[in-house]
């Protein structure tokens, strides 16, 4: 039987591996509040569905559709994906996405988008390593850069 070989350009290990740290410190701290999606769709408009890397989306069962609300969108960005993750900016800003992160690999720091209208975000803030991060839509949750970014 020959088998199918699908090429899919991987992800680094350490993007993966940042995913894997951010998505098991958000089920941590959002402790049952949340569903985490990962590198599934996101149904931001008819004909808009990204995949991002993290989607932090209200509990639910998703059987008919793709979510289409989101607490926080998570984008990790090597030097080859950085001008994607600025892209997909505009989507999730129109989509209304209110906390959307770019976990920017190459500066080493996060870059949070907020403020989200039909030209883009209104606000964006640089966090750097020993600085920390608080959830839009969970005020109380707090997560510190150091413990997103890989060590470096």
């Amino acid at each position: 039987m020959q088998g199918w070989i699908l090429k899919v350009r991987p992800s680094n290990p350490v993007h993966a591996q940042v995913i894997r740290r951010l998505t098991r410190l958000l089920h941590e701290v959002l402790d049952h509040r949340i569903d985490v999606s990962v590198q599934l769709p996101f149904a931001a408009s008819d004909d808009s569905q990204p995949e991002p890397d993290i989607a932090v989306i209200p509990i639910g069962d998703y059987l008919d559709d793709h979510p289409s609300r989101a607490h926080l969108i998570v984008e990790v960005a090597d030097s080859s994906l950085r001008a994607g993750c600025q892209s997909k900016a505009q989507i999730y800003a129109e989509a209304g996405v209110g906390d959307y992160w770019i976990v920017n690999r190459v500066d080493d720091l996060i870059e949070v988008y907020r403020e989200p209208t039909a030209e883009g975000y209104g606000s964006v803030t640089s966090f750097r390593r020993g600085q920390r991060i608080a959830l839009l839509d969970f005020p109380d949750t707090i997560i510190a850069v150091d413990d997103i970014l890989p060590p470096g």
